[in-house]
């Protein structure tokens, strides 16, 4: 399983349209992806509904995990899109 940790850049947090791009990337990996916030239980990163209840804020870091093949691959994209201001594009 791989893991990444990244700090969300996004003014918002993960809220509305940067949950939403986030949770598209997630569901085009075709892999289980998970996303967590301060040791909290994961929840699935495909879900808008989840991730948006995470209430991860500007500033605050998360977890990634992802299982099957190319998961260190979408991992570093996913944290790619994680690191960019997503609200101001």
């Amino acid at each position: 399983m791989a893991t990444r940790t990244v700090t969300i850049a996004s003014a918002v947090g993960l809220h509305a349209r940067p949950a939403s791009l986030f949770v598209e990337a997630a569901t085009n990996t075709g892999l289980d992806v998970e996303i967590s916030k301060d040791g909290d239980d994961p929840v699935d990163a495909t879900s808008i509904l989840g991730v948006m209840a995470l209430g991860a804020k500007h500033g605050e870091e998360v977890t990634l995990t992802a299982d099957g093949d190319g998961a260190d691959e979408a991992l570093d994209s996913l944290v790619a899109l994680l690191s960019r201001d997503l609200d101001s594009e």
